[in-house]
């Protein structure tokens, strides 16, 4: 049976051209709505991931994303978030990108395309058999991220994917395929859209309910968060004086600045 990527079909619109801007916003924003319930249907799918990932994590191991395009720049964005939200090492959550760092702000020529250099680019971050490795294509058919999980299976690397195509081919290369069929584009092809959208929100839901598994956050705060700028500081010292029962904005602050992070100052506070 020939494999219906749905997410090259053709658009349910047509002469967007000719359309006003508010007829185009309307009619983006109507496409962009039928994201959430695709990715609600996954929910099963995604909640099998996490458990692997929160078990393998808790056990040493790391957890890779590996993508192309904009496939491949969204995997960089939750991971590059991870350390200032989390708290946790900049190694614990690592992206790969087809074409290198380049690639994130440019597009590499025939980078997707190549089915060796997705292992060799693990490889260079000693991939194991305690990580799990994610493989993130839209389409599901991109052969730099495929051939990669392919070469994770056959090392006994436990592989997961985010696709947005019932039965894509990277799903069969993974343990734990995730797929949220979300329907044509409104630009025809252009995957960076619903696509992206439901991928970007699978990717939030791993790696928030992830570091939730791991103890990153207390209560709904992210009391591991890297103190950065004056907006986390000041949300910080917030924070404290919530936990702490004070009014002393100047002692908190103090506190917090003390000792690095809330976790730490509260942790101190307790002892």
């Amino acid at each position: 049976m020939a494999f219906n990527r749905i997410t090259e079909s053709a658009s349910n619109y047509r002469h967007l051209e000719k359309m006003s801007v508010k007829e185009l916003l309307t009619n983006i924003n109507k496409e962009d709505s039928l994201v959430p319930s695709a990715v609600e249907k996954a929910i099963p799918q995604i909640d099998q991931l996490v458990q692997v990932i929160a078990d393998k994590m808790l056990a040493g191991g790391r957890l890779f994303y590996i993508g192309a395009g904009t496939s491949g720049r969204l995997g960089v964005v939750d991971a590059s978030e991870c350390p200032p939200t989390y708290g946790v090492p900049a190694g614990l959550v690592i992206a790969i990108i087809a074409g290198g760092q380049k690639a994130i702000t440019e597009a590499v020529e025939f980078a997707e395309d190549d089915t060796e250099q997705g292992w060799l680019d693990l490889q260079e971050h000693a991939v194991t058999e305690k990580d799990v490795v994610i493989g993130i294509a839209a389409g599901g058919t991109t052969p730099y991220v495929i051939a990669a999980l392919e070469k994770c299976r056959a090392n006994n690397i436990i592989t997961g994917s985010i696709s947005c195509n019932a039965d894509a081919p990277l799903s069969a290369a993974a343990d734990y395929p995730i797929e949220a069929v979300v329907g044509p584009e409104f630009v025809t092809g252009s995957t960076r859209m619903k696509s992206g959208t439901a991928q970007k929100l699978i990717l939030n839901m791993i790696s928030t309910s992830v570091m939730i598994q791991l103890g990153r956050v207390e209560d709904n705060k992210m009391v591991n968060m890297q103190l950065t700028n004056e907006k986390l500081v000041d949300r910080g010292v917030k924070m404290l004086m919530e936990k702490m029962h004070t009014d002393d904005y100047e002692a908190a602050k103090a506190l917090l600045l003390q000792t690095g992070s809330v976790k730490k100052s509260l942790d101190n506070n307790r002892s």
